[in-house]
């Protein structure tokens, strides 16, 4: 399995965003798929995850109700729409496929990372 993210850049504070993840290979249907962050020097952040179905998603707290995670289950495309971004959201984010969870540790596939800053 490959999972190659983009969409990263620069944006500034309040704007929008939209991440990418296109997964390839033996898939494993079934896996849900996830957005992780990472900052250096911390540990990988739980963003969102959402079943294989599209049905269920789960949000970290500090970025519910700004964040939109969906799944095109067709091409196996995992999204991230950022709305409202705030300093705080700057990181390099990973997507990832595996249970439905929101621990780093119980994931298997990752993708490369792809950085996201927020200019004031």
């Amino acid at each position: 399995v490959q999972l190659q993210a983009s969409g990263g850049g620069s944006v500034q504070t309040g704007g929008s965003l939209r991440l990418s993840c296109a997964a390839s290979g033996h898939i494993l249907h079934g896996h849900s798929m996830a957005w992780f962050r990472q900052v250096p020097g911390k540990d990988r952040e739980f963003v969102a995850v959402i079943s294989p179905d599209g049905d269920i998603t789960t949000y970290a707290p500090s970025v519910k109700g700004r964040f939109t995670i969906s799944l095109d289950s067709n091409n196996y495309t995992l999204y991230l729409q950022m709305d409202s971004v705030k300093p705080e959201d700057a990181a390099l984010y990973y997507c990832a496929l595996g249970p439905y969870s929101s621990a780093a540790r119980t994931y298997v596939y990752w993708g490369q990372g792809t950085q996201v800053t927020v200019s004031s």
